[in-house]
Order: C-alpha cells, then sequence, then structure tokens
C-alpha cells in the first residue's frame, strides 16, 4: 500500500487494516490504530510505520484510545515467506525470548548484523526492538484482563526483570502498569477472571482479538479430527493438553464473539507450569485459529471466481486451521494418509497411548500427544494397515527424534517440502498438507486429495474423470489463496465418506 491507500483507510477508520501498519502523527507524538476514532490528522502530519515497533524507536507513543496494540496480528506474516516473515513468527513465538537475538539469527541462518539490517529495512526496528514492542502487547493483555499481579505480568510477558517492563510500558503507553490496568474498560481488579498464583499451575482467561467476519466452523474441522486424551472439541469449543517447555500446558477456547465496531475476540482459559509459557503458548492458539487472517481479501479474491462465489456468502470468513506442534502435525499426516478423518482418527488414539499421562486441575484430558522420541521407543506396531505406512511412522518419528529434520515455523516453505519429501513414504500430499498447516501457508493446493476432487465436481457438476484439469486451472487463478480454497472444497465434500488424503503418498 502507498501513503495515500493508508490514509484513505484511516480516514475511513477500516477496522480491516488494524495490525496491518500504524499511523504516526507529528503534532500529538502517538501513533494509531487505522480504525482510530479520533479526528482524521492532516496529511503532512502523519507517518506511517509497518510496525509498532518502529513507531517506538521513532519517539512515539501509543493512543490511549484506540489501544493500537490491542489488534490483530499482520496476515502478511503468513503470507510472506522471506526472512522478515519468518523472523516475525519466530518472534512472536517467544524464540529471542528463550535464545536471544543470537539465536533467532542462527535459526533463520543468518548473523545477528545481517538479520538486524533486513528488520530494519523491511519492517523499520531490529529483532530486539520487535520483541520488545510483542512483550508490550502481551502485557497490556494480561494487565487490562487478568488480576496477575504486576511482577508476574512482567516475567509472563517475557520482560528480564520489573524494572525493564515498567519503562517499557511506561514508554509505550505513557502510563504505569498501574494506570494502564486501571484505565482499562475491562479493569481486572473488578470484574477479572480468577487466576492461580504460584501454589499450582498459572491459570487466567484472555480475549484474543480476530478480525471479522470468522466462521467458527473451525472448530467442527477440529472437534472432528480431536484426539481421545490429549484434545477435546465440539461445535463452539476446543480444549487441549500440549508440551511446552517450562512442563504440560492447557487451553480451552470458544467460539469467536463480535464485539461492535467490527471487532471480535476468541475467549480462552489456558494453564501453563511457568510464566515463561504464556506468551508462546498464546502465539500458538492464535495461529491454530488463524486470528491473524485478513478474510475480507480472501474472501474478495475467492469470490472473483464465480464458482466460489456462493460458497464465501454462505460461509464468509472460513478460517485456516493452524498447528500447535510441527512435529506432531507431520505423525498426524503420515497417519492420516489413504484413509478416512474417522479412521485417521481412531488410529491416532491408539497412538496417543505412547504419550505421557498428565493430570491438569480443571480438565479431564489426561495425556499428552506422544512425542517423537516416546513413538521411537514405543514396542510394537504404531499403526495398523500398510506396512509402509507404519515405516514411514517410525522414519519420521527417528529422523525427529535424532534432529536430522528442521520443521517449525521459521521454515521457509519450499525448502521445508523438499526435506519432507526426502522422507521415506512421504509424498506431495503429506509434504504439502504439513507446510499448509505448520506454516499457515495461504496458496497450498493439494494435488491428488480426494476431498478436494470430489468437492470440485460437486461444484461443478463436472464428472470426477474431467475434473482435475478444471480444478487446476481454476486454482491457478485464486493465488494466493489456495488454501482457503481448498477449505470451501472440503466443506463441499463433507457429505462424503471420502477424507482429505493423497492417492499416491503411501504408494
Amino acid at each position: 500500500m502507498d501513503f495515500w491507500q493508508r490514509y484513505r483507510a484511516i480516514d475511513a477508520r477500516d477496522a480491516r487494516f488494524d495490525g496491518q501498519f500504524v499511523t504516526a502523527v507529528s503534532s500529538t507524538g502517538i501513533y494509531c490504530r487505522p480504525s482510530c476514532p479520533a479526528r482524521t490528522p492532516k496529511p503532512g502530519n502523519v507517518t506511517f510505520f509497518r510496525t509498532s515497533a518502529a513507531a517506538h524507536d521513532a519517539g512515539y507513543r501509543a493512543c490511549k484510545r484506540c489501544l493500537p496494540e490491542a489488534v490483530p496480528g499482520d496476515p502478511e506474516w503468513n503470507l510472506r515467506s522471506d526472512a522478515a516473515a519468518r523472523a516475525m513468527r519466530l518472534i512472536a513465538d517467544g524464540e529471542v525470548d528463550r535464545a536471544g537475538v543470537p539465536g533467532l539469527a542462527a535459526r533463520l541462518g543468518y548473523s545477528t548484523r545481517q538479520l538486524n539490517r533486513i528488520l530494519k529495512e523491511e519492517l523499520g526496528a531490529g529483532a530486539l526492538a520487535l520483541a520488545r514492542a510483542h512483550r508490550a502487547q502481551t502485557a497490556r493483555t494480561l494487565l487490562t484482563g487478568t488480576t496477575l499481579r504486576l511482577a508476574d505480568v512482567a516475567f509472563a510477558a517475557g520482560f528480564g526483570s520489573i524494572r525493564q517492563f515498567n519503562d517499557t510500558v511506561q514508554q509505550v503507553f505513557d502510563l504505569t502498569p498501574g494506570q494502564l490496568r486501571d484505565a482499562s474498560p475491562r479493569r481486572a481488579g473488578t470484574n477479572g477472571p480468577p487466576t492461580e498464583g504460584s501454589g499450582g499451575p498459572l491459570r487466567l482467561s484472555l480475549s484474543l482479538p480476530a478480525r471479522l467476519p470468522y466462521d467458527n466452523g473451525i472448530f467442527r474441522f477440529l472437534a472432528a479430527r480431536a484426539v481421545a486424551g490429549p484434545e477435546l472439541g465440539t461445535a463452539s469449543s476446543y480444549e487441549r493438553l500440549l508440551r511446552l517447555p517450562a512442563g504440560p500446558a492447557w487451553f480451552r477456547a470458544e467460539a469467536v464473539v463480535p464485539q461492535g465496531n467490527g471487532r471480535a475476540a476468541l475467549p480462552v482459559t489456558v494453564s501453563v507450569a511457568g510464566l515463561g509459557d504464556l506468551p508462546p503458548l498464546l502465539a500458538r492458539i492464535r495461529r491454530l485459529f488463524d486470528l491473524d487472517a485478513d478474510p475480507v481479501a480472501v474472501d474478495t479474491a475467492l469470490s472473483s471466481d464465480a464458482r466460489f462465489a456462493d460458497l464465501v456468502a454462505e460461509k464468509p470468513g472460513l478460517r485456516l486451521p493452524g498447528s500447535l506442534d510441527p512435529e506432531e502435525t507431520l505423525i498426524r499426516a503420515i497417519a492420516g494418509q489413504q484413509v478416512t478423518v474417522a479412521a485417521a482418527t481412531t488410529a491416532l488414539g491408539r497412538l496417543a497411548a505412547a504419550g505421557p499421562a498428565i493430570s491438569v486441575p480443571g480438565t479431564g484430558l489426561d495425556r499428552i500427544f506422544p512425542s517423537a522420541e516416546d513413538l521411537t521407543a514405543a514396542p510394537g506396531p504404531l499403526l495398523r494397515g500398510p506396512r509402509r505406512r507404519e515405516a514411514a511412522l517410525r522414519a519420521a518419528a527417528g529422523r525427529l527424534a535424532a534432529g536430522g529434520l528442521a520443521l517449525g515455523i521459521g521454515s521457509d516453505p519450499a525448502e521445508l517440502r523438499e526435506d519432507l519429501l526426502r522422507l521415506d513414504g512421504v509424498g506431495p500430499w503429506t509434504a504439502d498438507y504439513v507446510v499448509m498447516r505448520v506454516l499457515g501457508h495461504p496458496d497450498v493446493h493439494l494435488t491428488g486429495d480426494a476431498a478436494v476432487r470430489t468437492g470440485w465436481a460437486r461444484l461443478t457438476q463436472v464428472s470426477p474423470s474431467d475434473s482435475p484439469a478444471t480444478l487446476e486451472a481454476a486454482m491457478a487463478g485464486l493465488r494466493p489463496w489456495r488454501s482457503y480454497a481448498t477449505l470451501h472444497l472440503w466443506r463441499t465434500a463433507a457429505t462424503s465418506p471420502t477424507a482429505e488424503g493423497a492417492i499416491d503418498d503411501a504408494a
């Protein structure tokens, strides 16, 4: 977007662009979200920044009226696969807090100096400043939405000291942490949810911002694939046990709720063993529910094809389910080759028995999905059915356990796909499915997917034998949103017993 496109967006107070850039006003020293209700500033006083971190570095502070930190993230980080986008995904996942800027640079294959130069050129701020802005966003969420003690907020948000926390909040918001909490419309001290403290796992409730429209059908997608023991899903809720660095974690998410003024939020209750696990857990929940997507851009592009227009009108804001654990997603994709969703879920239920049993207060879930190490050590066959699928699963688990496969949200899509295709028993469908789910990649076409072909044949009334050619041509015209088109086709085929799965991956 150029200057005037952005200026028209702020003049229209278009909430769709919240999180995609911020508006800094030189006459006030404040930066705002695009939908800020304040009077539109004169063009000569406006500077647009790609990130809030860049506005911080330029000396601006956040608007107290529109709270520009309380917005969904930028959808471009999933759309792009360059170093800057991959860095932003890793920063949100807490990589700088865990390994520092040198660790982040190493994950991406750059020196610290090279990475900072790339980020400053692309985003206007270096890695440390971007991580600091992310900590400030997390701190604001916790201050205004929970009853956590201020010291606990500091460490849960990733700050190394209380002084650093106080200084950052004061600089970003021009308020002390206590003043920021007191100024919140949802004052945690009066109507915030109960929080368990140091006597047990940290447990609290939050609302994660999302863009409208939002189709809560993603809950049915997750429920249909929920594995007994580690997870439980319904048409309007999803809860899950998972493994994080400090220990087991749990969360429950409810259907997205509109909040007025074009805004919406996903209500979640979370429990973590250590304060430091909270930011990465929230980031993973955001990815799982695709909260940072731009649904208007996706739906507009898909509606340009008349064959998809009715599907979009019926289900606007369809979301792409992400991944909580990249290694688990690969294991589940291999287990799901050439079988229906129901059959794969049953097989994974047996596979889950290899995972460690766990007890977390407040949930009936009792097991964590097995890690690659758990599967490598498990005796006997892991799956029933074709021996090649069992062998593929064992081989993949062995590579993952030995550290021979780099699989994560910081991966380059093309490189990750090539690495996956080198695994025995992993074909194009499995590789593409993992890229789509793990990276939240919006432009994956699952060539050979049986349900996609079924959905397309039903949508177009084309015979199954003729559908591949017309499907390929249609998908080519829907770049870069083919993953979302795939979701619509899966939904169209949902009444069929055939589930997503390739015809050649285990051959």
